[in-house]
């Protein structure tokens, strides 16, 4: 998906558009200036369009702090990365110095660029919108955050403006993998892995994310494309924002593959940041394949491997569908493993079952299982289910009272369906809809 950023000088509301464009309270919003440091990004869907949209802190051109020399530097990686930038002044205030410093340095990154004249809370004041004209941008609209004064004007220019979608260039035949994981687990040696030993690199073809290599590999007849986000969370000593902005590309990369391979660092597994990227990878409906590298620098005793998978269950349980895999970048063992288990998982969630499985598993649950019921006294009554789609997996019961269907029960019958066939790495949907009055 694009990045929109949203960049200006302090105080001028860009944290109360973000949170009004997110449909969400993410960001602080406060009167004093600089409160937003980090950077914070949410997802807007408009016209069928997704993008990312980022708040940044307040740009002050001329300040010798070290905290806010830092914060430029934020605010330049933040447009080195953006698609399109919403350039917010103080629409009641006008144009400042300030705002002149933010323009130039706007003008000279060659980005489009919408002046956003925020706090024109009514008509009395649409006349002050004029006065952003004088920045030297052709786009200009005023709107007002705080009381979601023409904010959707504001979204149809975005998309208006935003680049175009690429057409779909991954063949078919190709599986998508990205390589995802926090810094420092090892995702660029299994690239080279996987690039150069005992296989033909067929090509590398710049990716949508910026500095993410789309690398073609062929391997025992199956063409792998892998989407590397290696090194995009490096360390810095300068500011974090390196390490924000590559959690918004892995993101963009989680979107754009079939399988994420979920790179953990054996010494240290399981870590919060894991468990949040699995997260993303389940809510983005992709195969996943959770690898602990760096297997071969631990001390390891016969039972190890079993304490780990252990382990594994223990701390992420979403995961339970996934089985875990041992491998060393360094030494090569467990690597030539892993394109079969992408395989498998791919051909996974393409999987379809057949009417005749699940009328089977209904006739079988029905006969066996306690549906849930309520106090009311209405007893659950499920008539028919039907595999809606798949990558991943979607499943639609009709049922006469959808409510009753408690998230336990949910996960009994995902359980149920897995018994049917394999859907190992693959997460599953399953809804409940109610039957109208006229369906057979």
């Amino acid at each position: 998906m694009p990045i929109v950023s949203i960049i200006g000088r302090p105080n001028v509301g860009k944290s109360s558009l973000f949170n009004r464009l997110v449909g969400k309270r993410e960001a602080i919003v406060d009167d004093m200036p600089g409160v937003t440091r980090d950077r914070l990004y949410g997802e807007v869907e408009w016209d069928d369009r997704k993008f990312f949209v980022v708040d940044t802190g307040g740009f002050l051109a001329k300040d010798e702090n070290a905290f806010v020399e830092g914060m430029r530097a934020q605010i330049r990686t933040a447009l080195d990365e953006s698609d399109l930038v919403l350039f917010v002044i103080d629409g009641r205030e006008g144009p400042t110095w300030m705002d002149e410093d933010v323009a130039d340095m706007l003008r000279r990154s060659g980005k489009p660029v919408i002046v956003v004249a925020n706090k024109i809370d009514d008509g009395i004041h649409e006349d002050l919108i004029y006065q952003a004209y004088s920045l030297g941008f052709e786009e200009v609209i005023g709107v007002s955050a705080e009381h979601k004064r023409n904010i959707s004007d504001l979204l149809w220019l975005v998309v208006e403006r935003l680049p175009e979608e690429p057409e779909g260039t991954i063949e078919e035949q190709d599986i998508s993998v990205a390589i995802v994981g926090k810094p420092n687990v090892g995702k660029s040696s299994m690239l080279n892995v996987f690039a150069r030993e005992e296989r033909a690199l067929v090509s590398s073809i710049p990716g949508t994310t910026r500095d993410a290599i789309d690398t073609l590999v062929e391997i025992d007849g199956t063409l792998f494309r892998f989407i590397d986000t290696a090194g995009m969370r490096r360390k810095s000593k300068v500011d974090s924002s390196v390490e924000y902005y590559s959690f918004v590309r892995t993101l963009q990369a989680i979107d754009r593959c079939d399988v994420a391979l979920l790179v953990m660092d054996a010494s240290d597994p399981f870590t919060d940041q894991d468990k949040r990227l699995a997260g993303e990878i389940i809510e983005r409906g992709k195969g996943i394949l959770p690898v602990l590298n760096k297997w071969d620098i631990l001390d390891k005793s016969t039972d190890l491997g079993d304490t780990l998978k252990k382990k594994f269950r223990d701390e992420m349980p979403f995961l339970s569908y996934a089985s875990l895999h041992f491998a060393s970048a360094q030494n090569g063992r467990g690597m030539h493993k892993i394109p079969e288990f992408l395989l498998s998982i791919q051909e996974n969630r393409r999987r379809r079952l057949g009417t005749t499985q699940l009328n089977r598993l209904l006739r079988d649950i029905l006969a066996f299982d306690r549906l849930p019921s309520d106090r009311k006294g209405r007893a659950f009554k499920i008539f028919y289910c039907t595999q809606a789609d798949i990558e991943p997996p979607t499943f639609i019961f009709f049922v006469n009272y959808p409510n009753l269907a408690t998230t336990a029960f949910t996960r009994h019958m995902e359980k149920e369906l897995r018994g049917l066939a394999e859907f190992g790495g693959v997460p599953m949907r399953i809804f409940w809809r109610k039957k109208a009055k006229n369906d057979d």
